[in-house]
C-alpha cells in the first residue's frame, strides 16, 4: 500500500469541555510532554512519509498557524484552511469546506487524537480499499464511544448511539481514503450539507450512512498500539501519561545510539 499524499487535520473546535484550559487556546495545542497535540501528529505522519498536511482551523487560528510554522518539518508541505463557522457547526462542515483537498490517496485525522506513528504505518499497510477506519478493540465502551458494527473487515455502521449487541469495536478517528473512496465520501458530505440538519453532524455520520447503502468500507484494527483521545480532563491525565511515556521511550533509544557510537 503506499504512502497517502495528503492528512486533513480537523483542528477549528475549542474544545469546551476543557474549559478553562482553552479559553484561550484550541485543545490541539494544549501541552503533552513538552509537545502540543499538533505537534506529535505532524511528527507521526511525517515519520511515515506523508508529503502534505492541510489542518482545518476555527478557534484562535493564528496560533495553530504559529505552532505549524514552529514545528512543521522541512520535508513536509503543511497549510491551513479556515471554518469560520466552527462555533455553528460540528466537524462533517470542516470536512465539507475541505472537500477539494480530498483527492486521490488521503486522510482524515481527528485534531483530538494522539497516536504512535506505529499507528500510521499500520493503517497504510492495511489491504486497499475505497475507504478504510482505524479501529480498536476493549472490553466496554461508554456512551461518548464512536463505536462501530464490523463483518470481518467490512465496517457495517459507526456511531455513537449503536446497540451494545451491535458493537465491536470503536473507531480513534484516522481514515485512510483512495481516490474511489474520497470520490465517494465527498459526494455523501455535499448530499449531507443540503439536508437542514447536515451542518450539525459528525462527518462519520456520513460514512455510516455509506456503510448503510452497502458501500465498500473496510476497518485496519490497531489493537496492541498505543493511543487516546482527548475530549475530558481526565482525558487530558492520561494523554499527558501516554506522551511521557513516548518521550522517555525516545530518550532511551537515543541513549542506546550514543553507547553504541
Amino acid at each position: 500500500m503506499s504512502t497517502p499524499q495528503r492528512a486533513l487535520i480537523l483542528g477549528a473546535g475549542q474544545g469546551s469541555r476543557l474549559l478553562p484550559l482553552t479559553e484561550k487556546m484550541p485543545k490541539c495545542l494544549l501541552d503533552l510532554s513538552g509537545r502540543s497535540m499538533l505537534e506529535w501528529q505532524i511528527r507521526g505522519l511525517a515519520d511515515n512519509g506523508v508529503p502534505e498536511v492541510v489542518v482545518v482551523t476555527g478557534f484562535h487560528p493564528e496560533l495553530v498557524e504559529a505552532e505549524l510554522r514552529r514545528v512543521a518539518p522541512s520535508s513536509m508541505r503543511v497549510r491551513t484552511l479556515y471554518n469560520p463557522f466552527y462555533k455553528l457547526a460540528d466537524n462533517l462542515a470542516s470536512c465539507w469546506m475541505a472537500r477539494a483537498e480530498l483527492q486521490g490517496s488521503c486522510l482524515i485525522l481527528n485534531g483530538d487524537t494522539l497516536f504512535e506513528p506505529a499507528i500510521a504505518k499500520r493503517l497504510f499497510a492495511a489491504p486497499a480499499a475505497p475507504i478504510t477506519v482505524t479501529i480498536d478493540r476493549k472490553a466496554d465502551y461508554d456512551a461518548d464511544d464512536m463505536k462501530v458494527e464490523t463483518e470481518g473487515d467490512r465496517l457495517r455502521a459507526i456511531g455513537k448511539t449503536l446497540e451494545a449487541e451491535r458493537v465491536n469495536g470503536e473507531s480513534i478517528g484516522f481514515l485512510r481514503f483512495e481516490a474511489d473512496g474520497a470520490s465517494l465520501f465527498v459526494e455523501e458530505l455535499e448530499r449531507t450539507m443540503r439536508t437542514p440538519q447536515g451542518p450539525a453532524l459528525w462527518y462519520l455520520s456520513a460514512i455510516n450512512r455509506l456503510a448503510s447503502a452497502g458501500a465498500d468500507i473496510r476497518v485496519a484494527s490497531i489493537e496492541g498500539l498505543e493511543w487516546g483521545e482527548l475530549d475530558y480532563p481526565a482525558d487530558l491525565v492520561q494523554v499527558r501519561a501516554l506522551a511521557a511515556s513516548w518521550i522517555e521511550r525516545e530518550r532511551a533509544a537515543a541513549g542506546g545510539e550514543s553507547s553504541a557510537d
